[in-house]
């Protein structure tokens, strides 16, 4: 996901929020480079929202 090939997020959070947005199929049989870029976007919104609860205090 990340453009100089690592990644700052742990892979099995990005697992987690692929699996609860309904592409985590894609990523088991095709992997990450095959995940359209609006799903890539839509996974890094969902992490943002969860860093940002776990900022605030927040479990959900």
């Amino acid at each position: 996901m990340a453009r100089n090939g690592r990644s700052r997020m742990s892979d099995q959070l990005k697992e987690e929020i692929a699996k609860e947005l309904g592409v985590y199929d894609i990523v088991k049989t095709q992997g990450w480079g095959n995940v359209s870029s609006r799903d890539c976007g839509n996974i890094v919104t969902k992490a943002i929202e969860i860093a940002e609860r776990s900022v605030n205090g927040q479990t959900k």
